[in-house]
């Protein structure tokens, strides 16, 4: 099979890459640091294109629909995005923007595209990378919550439609809680628990996308035990635990 992996220079992207090369699966990898996608061809035993892009402009995302789209393309993996840890009043506005382009409209057109052509073809996986924060509100990181929330909500109901349809194709949505990537030097945070290991992360999420068809994702004991009690809890007291959790990230 053939898979295309947005974020792929690094973390999570840059894991499941080689996971999905050392299973012989034909790789387009696609990120803005071209260096890092450089190396990452070299080291993987399996056929490999790069392509270097800034995915947080739309008629970037948009181009690299048309690239792809005669490629056949057997699985998609929307995993691009960034966070922004701050007070909202007080939080970069544009950079708050471009993190709505990336998390947000890159992972919509490329679903959208896709799922379309998935469709017709009825068969194909899509796998978007959310996070834990998609199931909370999250003050101190408020946009990125939004952001995560927009692409597990989009996806669930994705899933649903091609359900009743009786597709095929299978529509995935990996929720992790922290892992250890790039994440929070690009966030300026420091996160107050141990982060998973990203190698283990994307193992455990293609494998449940692949083989089980598994539409959430939740990665690990104690956040798949943390999403189960959440459910009764008020909003309110979720708020004020997410509060606490990025403050000290802050610090």
């Amino acid at each position: 099979m053939k898979a295309l992996i947005t974020g792929a220079s690094s973390g999570i992207g840059r894991a499941m890459a080689r996971y999905l090369g050392s299973q012989g699966h034909e790789l387009i990898l696609v990120s803005r640091d071209k260096e890092k996608l450089e190396e990452l061809q070299k080291e993987l035993k399996t056929r490999t294109t790069i392509i270097v892009m800034d995915l947080t402009i739309t008629s970037n995302v948009k181009s690299l629909y048309v690239m792809c789209k005669n490629e056949n393309i057997d699985i998609l993996i929307n995993n691009a995005g960034f966070g922004l840890c701050g007070k909202f009043t007080e939080t970069d506005l544009n950079r708050e923007l471009e993190m709505l382009e990336l998390n947000i409209k890159a992972v919509h057109i490329l679903t959208k595209q896709f799922a379309k052509d998935m469709s017709r073809r009825n068969k194909g996986y899509i796998l978007n990378v959310a996070s834990s924060a998609g199931f909370y509100p999250g003050p101190l990181m408020a946009t990125y919550y939004a952001t995560k929330a927009y692409v597990l909500r989009l996806t669930e109901a994705i899933y649903y439609e091609l359900k009743k349809d009786k597709s095929k194709v299978v529509v995935s949505c990996l929720c992790p809680g922290p892992v250890d990537t790039n994440f929070n030097n690009v966030a300026n945070v420091h996160f107050s628990v141990k982060p998973m290991n990203c190698d283990k992360v994307a193992k455990y999420a293609i494998d449940k996308m692949l083989k089980k068809h598994k539409l959430v994702i939740i990665p690990g004991v104690k956040m798949k035990l943390a999403h189960f009690f959440g459910h009764f809890v008020s909003d309110k007291t979720l708020m004020r635990f997410a509060y606490r959790i990025q403050a000290k990230k802050l610090q």
